[in-house]
């Protein structure tokens, strides 16, 4: 018993940690994009539906020595994939959707170890039951999911070995079993001795479709709201390892919960409790902050929100999983169950991670979902008299929140859409009458750019990008001293890393070149369509889709007297362009008296360390500039930037103007494409 025990948590332990592997190892191939992991998850969640497809027929179809020569000859063929290491011909050369890519890359590298991982769990089950018929079968299934979790906890270097000692190990569980003493009539007849056993193993009916369907729409439930509650975090605080891993954590946790047995799971407890939370999620994605500068939606504080997103997701995954646990069949229907359980996963997956991007213009998926638990709340609940009115209100108010978050995203809406890359949404600030109308540009929930509409106010520098600015200061502090001061009409070229609205094309000077690295090709669309700067701008303006590291890693050196770094969408950041690799790519490109100007303005994290690091890294100052417009510019937005650069005269320039030095923190570890952490830099 103790060989499959360990069989199946070492497969679970590889199965999941995995994925924080080989999704951080693409990460920056993508734009350090959060879809990457949602779209790596569709991946992994439709691989294990057709590894546990593959062992459902395996069991019903195939005799016991057949079953162990099958999946032999699979385990030794997917030894030929190690390592996994994925092949740099799949770095993107444009920012098209890269889905399609990212899932052939995953299937090409990691596809049949992968698969063959997924069938662990209910074939190496399943041979359990033929040698041991007494035994608690379902108890390896909570104990996967615990070295699934710990593997997401401590996933780190070594896989392939474990890879190679799992293989093995399935190979001698698989031969034990046919070695069992009527191995084969055990399994085709399930004819069991219940006097021994620990767990409802006596003969049962196969499962209805009904009770198919039932199973598959709890599983795609759980998997929704896993998806779309991750999508939600990621989206506005950081596309790195520690936000992908907590909310799965916590999915996987109620599956140890449930399925270890009935103590954990109280439907009266958790019905009521479960019904209430997804009420509190749901006020807290309409929850209105009062900044002016905000949109007014999806900002409750983080220090709120992650606990509360948290806290929700674990009570409904209970819900959903301690309902499938309640309903789990006899040990000789467990492959068709867990394959239910692993094609609810899948179509959730789908669902989320590949359809809504595709056929939603925002994230309308997490309202609906908590909605949808809601009801399905109100409809297991509904035999408990005592509750069932209180839930159904529960109900009600739920949907009333989802069509007030509806509303409240769509009001002032010009345009709304959303693709690989996120959520984009142009608003109206007031009537054309007001002097002081602006279009807005909204990238998630963080505003990314503000024109003026009247048309003698569009030149007018907006939200982060005054004068007094950190880069304002840069690009005005190169034109007045030093070597560009002795050839005052000497041409500026000015770098940017993410567009925006193209506010910056507002410094351009005749002969200026700007060159614009923008990931996201809907941004470019819409600074074209529904903004000037571009178009106004009286720089030569040379837009490049992509990727910003990979383009300037192909790209002769630029000579950038500056080089702006601001390509944060919402509040996350793309960590591939603030590690010590990326600031080498970038100084490559920038002229030596000239400066690399990160924007770090956020509302969670404390970047300064990150970047002073950075700049010692190649041998240069950073000067942190805080900016606090005054009341008679409302337009501006306080704003941190660091400029980093060799040039002493301009340094010393802008600590005359308010400018810090900065140094590196002590004990600080800096980031590179191999390790950041996310707790060092918490606000």
């Amino acid at each position: 018993m103790t060989l499959y025990a360990a069989t199946i948590t070492l497969s679970a332990f590889l199965l999941f940690l995995v994925q924080p592997i080989i999704a951080r190892q693409i990460l920056p191939w993508f734009g350090g994009s959060a879809a990457v992991w949602t779209t790596c998850m569709v991946f992994f969640q439709v691989t294990l539906l057709a590894g546990y497809a593959y062992s459902d027929l395996l069991i019903r179809k195939v005799t016991a020595r057949n079953q162990v020569l099958i999946h032999g000859g699979l385990l030794l063929a997917s030894l030929a994939c190690l390592p996994i290491i994925p092949s740099g011909s799949f770095k993107p050369e444009n920012a098209d959707n890269p889905a399609g890519r990212i899932l052939l890359l995953l299937t090409l590298t990691i596809g049949l170890p992968y698969l063959m991982l997924s069938t662990t769990g209910p074939l190496i089950q399943a041979w359990f039951t033929r040698r041991f018929p007494g035994g608690s079968v379902y108890r390896l299934y909570a104990l996967s999911n615990a070295a699934s979790m710990a593997a997401l906890i401590c996933y780190s270097v070594g896989w392939s070995s474990g890879y190679t000692l799992f293989a093995v190990m399935a190979l001698a569980t698989g031969w034990l079993s046919v070695r069992a003493r009527d191995a084969e009539s055990a399994l085709m007849t399930a004819d069991i001795d219940t006097t021994h056993v620990t767990e409802d193993t006596t003969d049962e009916a196969p499962p209805t479709t009904g009770q198919q369907l039932l199973w598959l729409m709890l599983a795609a439930a759980g998997s929704m709201l896993l998806l779309a509650t991750t999508t939600h975090i990621t989206q506005n605080v950081a596309s790195i390892p520690f936000l992908w891993v907590l909310p799965l954590s916590i999915y996987l946790l109620t599956f140890i919960f449930c399925f270890d047995g009935s103590r954990w799971y109280r439907s009266r407890l958790f019905h009521p409790l479960a019904a209430v939370l997804a009420t509190l999620m749901l006020a807290g994605l309409s929850f209105r902050p009062g900044d002016d500068w905000l949109p007014e939606v999806g900002l409750l504080h983080l220090e709120y929100a992650v606990p509360l997103y948290a806290i929700g997701l674990f009570v409904l995954c209970m819900f959903c999983h301690g309902e499938l646990a309640a309903r789990r069949p006899a040990p000789q229907h467990l492959t068709r169950f867990y394959l239910m359980l692993s094609m609810g996963g899948a179509v959730g997956g789908i669902v989320v991670g590949i359809v809504a991007p595709l056929a939603l213009n925002w994230y309308w998926e997490f309202p609906a979902v908590l909605v949808v638990l809601s009801v399905l709340i109100c409809i297991f609940a509904w035999p408990q008299r005592i509750m069932r009115y209180a839930l159904l209100g529960l109900a009600a108010g739920s949907v009333w929140l989802a069509f007030s978050y509806q509303e409240r995203i769509q009001e002032d809406t010009i345009v709304l859409t959303r693709n690989f890359y996120g959520t984009l949404r142009v608003q109206a600030t007031a009537p054309d009458s007001d002097p002081d109308a602006k279009w807005r540009l909204s990238h998630g929930v963080i505003t990314h750019g503000n024109q003026f509409r009247a048309p003698q106010l569009r030149r007018t520098l907006t939200t982060y990008y005054g004068e007094k600015s950190g880069i304002g200061q840069a690009i005005l502090g190169l034109r007045e001293g030093g070597m560009l001061a002795a050839q005052a009409q000497k041409s500026q070229r000015v770098g940017l890393i993410g567009l925006g609205v193209g506010t910056l094309s507002a410094y351009g000077r005749e002969g200026d070149v700007y060159p614009v690295y923008e990931l996201n090709p809907e941004v470019i669309d819409f600074a074209l369509q529904h903004f000037t700067f571009l178009s106004g701008s009286r720089a030569r303006i040379e837009v490049s889709q992509g990727d910003a590291r990979l383009a300037l890693e192909r790209e002769p050196a630029q000579r950038f007297d500056v080089l702006a770094v601001d390509a944060f969408s919402s509040d996350s950041i793309p960590v591939h362009l603030i590690t010590h690799q990326a600031i080498v790519a970038f100084a490559r490109h920038v002229a030596p008296e000239g400066v690399i100007a990160y924007h770090i303005s956020n509302r969670y994290l404390n970047l300064q360390p990150v970047v002073a690091d950075l700049a010692l890294s190649i041998g240069r100052e950073a000067i942190l500039i805080e900016n606090e417009p005054g009341a008679d510019q409302p337009w501006l937005y306080r704003t941190d930037w660091i400029v980093i650069t060799g040039n002493r005269e301009l340094a010393d320039r802008l600590v005359k103007q308010g400018g810090q030095r900065m140094s590196v923190t002590p004990g600080f570890r800096g980031w590179t494409d191999d390790y950041n952490n996310l707790f060092s830099i918490l606000k």
